[in-house]
C-alpha cells in the first residue's frame, strides 16, 4: 500500500484537478457528441454541443437528486435526458408542458387549440441521401419557432399522433427530423426528473461524411 500512498502524494494536484472537472461536468456543464440525424437540421450529425446542467436544477454530482430547483423546462427547449424507456442519453426538443394538448395531422403540428405554421427553408450543409431527399421548413405555433426536417421519402405514410394532454411531472419530446426520431410518439412522456440540462449551443462539429474535417461554420452556433 505504500507504493500507492506514495502515488497519490505526487499526483495529489493531478487527481484533484480531475476530480474537480468530473464534479463539474456531472453537475454544471458537459458537451455531447451527437452520433444520430434525429435533430437535423438543428443539430447535425458530428455536433458536439454544451450542455447547461444547472439550467433546471443544482443536482447533487454524479445523481439525478435535484438539490435546488432553479427553473423548469419551457417549450421549444432542447434538452439532454437520461431516458429509463430508452435505455440511452436523448437529445430532443420539448413539444409540450404539463397540461399541454398535443397532435400531429399529416406532419402538421397542433398544439393547444393552434395549428403551426410552416415557411419552407432552404439548409446548406446537409448533405441528403439520394435515396431520402428532405424537406425543411421553420414550424411557428405560439412559442415554437424552429427548423423541422420531414423526408421526402416517407410521404404518403400516416404521420398522426394524439391528441394527448401532457401529465404533471412530464414533458412531450419530439426530434426536430420528424420521420427520423424515436421519441415521445414511441416512449410516451418522459418524466422531469430524467432531464438533466438544456442543450444551448455547438462546441465543435466534425463532418462525418468528409473524412471528420472541421465544420468551422458550426462552431460555436447557438442552438435555437
Amino acid at each position: 500500500m505504500q507504493w500507492l500512498a506514495r502515488l497519490l502524494t505526487r499526483n495529489k494536484g493531478f487527481i484533484v484537478f480531475m476530480l474537480g472537472m468530473l464534479v463539474f461536468r456531472s453537475a454544471v456543464a458537459d458537451w455531447n457528441v451527437v452520433p444520430t440525424g434525429s435533430m437535423q437540421p438543428t443539430i447535425r450529425i458530428g455536433d458536439r454541443i454544451l450542455v447547461d446542467k444547472a439550467a433546471y436544477d443544482v443536482r447533487l454530482p454524479f445523481t439525478h437528486l435535484s438539490l435546488v430547483h432553479l427553473s423548469d423546462p419551457q417549450r421549444g427547449d432542447i434538452v439532454v435526458l437520461d431516458s429509463s424507456a430508452a435505455g440511452e442519453r436523448l437529445v430532443k426538443r420539448v413539444i409540450g408542458v404539463p397540461g399541454d394538448t398535443v397532435a400531429l395531422r399529416g406532419n402538421q403540428l397542433y398544439v393547444n387549440g393552434r395549428y403551426a405554421s410552416y415557411q419552407p427553408i432552404k439548409v446548406d450543409g446537409i448533405r441528403d441521401d439520394r435515396e431520402d431527399p428532405a424537406l425543411y421548413a421553420i414550424e411557428a405555433v405560439g412559442t415554437l419557432h424552429h427548423a423541422v426536417r420531414w423526408s421526402l421519402a416517407a410521404r404518403g405514410h400516416s404521420s398522426d399522433f394524439g391528441p394527448v394532454t401532457v401529465p404533471a411531472g412530464q414533458y412531450l419530446l419530439l426530434g426536430d427530423n420528424r420521420d427520423n426520431s424515436t421519441d415521445s410518439r414511441y416512449f410516451g412522456f418522459f418524466p422531469r426528473t430524467e432531464i438533466t440540462g438544456r442543450a444551448t449551443r455547438v462546441v465543435v462539429s466534425l463532418d462525418p461524411g468528409d473524412r471528420h474535417l472541421p465544420r468551422r461554420d458550426r462552431w460555436g452556433v447557438a442552438l435555437q
